[in-house]
């Protein structure tokens, strides 16, 4: 039988800019080492110093959490951002979205997705196949919380990142964080690329294509990045998404396969 876990979760901003945040789900005798890395993480972001640092701890009962597991990992190469833009749009487009919905998305991130040309502290909710954005407050979005890895599963993801030279913190939180959206229904993909300055890479991904990881996607520091989950629903189904997406604890116990990088350069 499964114990109960905690979920813990990590924001740290500057004057209400976001510049960091970290979730996971673990047992109560892990929550000290945890947070202890979690405030490390924080106080040395690339994206500088910080002026405040909030770390929030729920319990969650067995019986609350839905067992998921990770897509498989595409890795695609390019030789420059603007191709992985390019590529970025046609997985959208091959993942169902139309390309008036992504390429709107894709101009959003890059300009700053939040007033004032910020990014954004969570995601855009967008309409797959009219691009409008459906997310209540365009500076939040929607925040897809709650999820990690088993210890198995973290484990094994690792061993198999390894080979490929993917074994870090931005491809293994990635890849929990678009387990959960895309085993979402009303998902038909996930759009993103980080708002770490010093960190090129992102991904598209969806439930038909798994995760397809873009070696670049952004130049070289630039702050300005994000997160576009595209839906297909009606308006009453969107309150229990964001719900879900927000609040449901999801804990992965199957890990895909992860596939050798392929040259996608665009000729």
């Amino acid at each position: 039988m499964m114990r109960q876990l905690n979920s813990i979760r990590m924001r740290a901003e500057r004057d209400y800019m976001h510049i960091s945040g970290a979730e996971r789900l673990v047992p109560t005798d892990q929550l000290g080492d945890v947070a202890v890395a979690m405030l490390q993480r924080a106080l040395q972001h690339p994206r500088g110093p910080v002026s405040k640092i909030k770390l929030q701890v729920d319990a969650v009962n067995a019986q609350d959490i839905d067992i998921g597991r990770l897509p498989n990992l595409y890795s695609n190469t390019v030789m420059d951002w603007q191709e992985g833009r390019k590529l970025a749009l046609k997985l959208l487009v091959t993942a169902g979205v139309t390309a008036n919905s992504a390429e709107k998305a894709m101009q959003a991130l890059a300009d700053g997705a939040a007033p004032g040309g910020q990014s954004m502290r969570g995601a855009m909710l967008v309409d797959a196949d009219s691009g409008q954005r459906l997310e209540k407050d365009f500076s939040r979005g929607v925040r897809a919380s709650r999820m990690d890895l088993s210890v198995a599963a973290r484990k094994e993801l690792i061993e198999k990142l390894k080979p490929h030279g993917l074994e870090n913190q931005h491809v293994v939180e990635a890849m929990t964080l678009a387990a959960k959206v895309v085993a979402a229904p009303e998902i038909v993909a996930e759009l993103c690329w980080s708002d770490d300055p010093d960190y090129q890479a992102g991904y598209v991904a969806s439930a038909k294509d798994g995760y397809q990881r873009i070696n670049l996607l952004k130049p070289f520091g630039e702050e300005r990045g994000g997160r576009a989950f595209f839906v297909r629903c009606g308006r009453e189904q969107l309150a229990s998404l964001v719900d879900w997406l927000e609040q449901r604890a999801f804990l992965i116990e199957t890990v895909g396969d992860i596939y050798p990088a392929v040259d996608r350069t665009i000729g």
